[in-house]
């Protein structure tokens, strides 16, 4: 990260992205898709030949990954459950370095000033004190906003009620919105790149199928209150929302700066960085919304909004509900994934419940 002196800073992100079941995601309790992935202590179970030695194989192995020709067969017919549509840890990490590389629209050096002042300690993160005087961003480029893939995701911004338990009113001008930041973010080299990889991995058979999935996946509603359908991952994840009188989700650099900016976001210290010395950057952070108190935040900071959409996307599908593991630069970088499993779409798929970067 680029500090206002001059002085480089980095960051480590994680984030909180869903699971889904049916026939595009892998379930961390099921060997659908992952048969033959590698082994991990941090799965819950697992699918490679040895699992059973280790009396550690998810409970449906025999049926996704058991021997024989019938089972051969199927496997093949289903697509992704086999060794050669699983997706493998190093393809992860390779996949990543190219979404990275990617990134033509993320801020350059002299684009985004920040002054991350105070850094806290792991027992200061909590305190709710303000140890900044000075607003986090010292200066952004705004003719970054400009850019299509921005501007498209600004306008869906204010297009929420960020209090859970208040049901959403989607207008006709809103999803018109989500169609338009769809369609300018798939016309990056970016996302191209990712459904270029995830189509060779048998997970979509066309940027259309691509596309609208994502539309449920990051947009459907569901309901973190009471039975009201309000919130989705979109609005969780780079929106943010107040839940039981604190700041939830909230992990986007542009939400934040345009809100330090109106004087609804105060900056108080920041509590981890990373190896990278240019965009995009990770910072973990401590802040208040309009009152309400985040003790641990972290975002990337200076990246388009395909990127994170992208990133976020790849963890979502390959590792829901796991530690996923990224190369970014040369350095590495882990992203936990959730899913809501409360409620799903189409034919068992699940939504996207959060985004966040896991902090060491």
């Amino acid at each position: 990260m680029l500090r206002s002196a001059g002085v480089m800073k980095a960051f480590i992100l994680f984030l909180g992205v869903g699971t889904a079941l049916g026939s595009l995601y892998t379930d961390p309790d099921s060997c659908r898709g992952r048969c033959e992935e590698p082994y991990s202590h941090e799965d819950e179970c697992h699918c490679d030949v040895g699992c059973r030695s280790r009396n550690s194989c998810c409970w449906d192995y025999p049926e996704h990954c058991g021997a024989g020709e019938e089972e051969a067969h199927r496997r093949t017919a289903e697509h992704f459950s086999s060794s050669h549509n699983a997706i493998s840890d190093e393809e992860l990490l390779h996949v990543s370095e190219q979404l990275y590389g990617a990134d033509h629209n993320k801020a350059q050096p002299n684009d985004i000033t920040i002054n991350p002042q105070h850094r806290a300690a792991p027992d200061q993160t909590g305190l709710q004190e303000d140890r900044s005087p000075e607003p986090l961003y010292a200066y952004v480029n705004e003719k970054l906003f400009s850019k299509p893939t921005y501007s498209s995701f600004i306008r869906l911004l204010d297009n929420y009620q960020r209090a859970t338990g208040r049901e959403e009113e989607v207008t006709a001008e809103e999803l018109r919105e989500q169609d338009v930041f769809l369609r300018e973010v798939m016309e990056t080299e970016l996302m191209k790149k990712l459904f270029a990889f995830l189509h060779t991995k048998n997970r979509y058979g066309s940027e259309e199928e691509f596309l609208q999935d994502l539309k449920e996946m990051w947009f459907g509603l569901y309901s973190r209150g009471d039975g009201e359908k309000d919130s989705s991952g979109f609005e969780h994840v780079f929106s943010g929302e107040i839940k039981k009188g604190k700041v939830s989700g909230f992990h986007n650099w542009i939400r934040f700066y345009l809100l330090e900016k109106q004087g609804l976001v105060n900056y108080f210290s920041h509590n981890f960085d990373g190896p990278w010395d240019t965009y995009p950057d990770v910072l973990g952070l401590q802040f208040s919304w309009d009152g309400f108190y985040k003790e641990v935040g972290s975002a990337f900071i200076g990246c388009s909004p395909e990127f994170e959409f992208g990133i976020y996307t790849l963890c979502f599908i390959a590792r829901p509900g796991r530690a996923c593991h990224l190369s970014l630069g040369g350095h590495g970088v882990s992203i936990q994934t959730y899913t809501w499993t409360k409620s799903t779409y189409g034919h068992g798929k699940k939504y996207i419940a959060a985004a966040y970067v896991i902090s060491p």
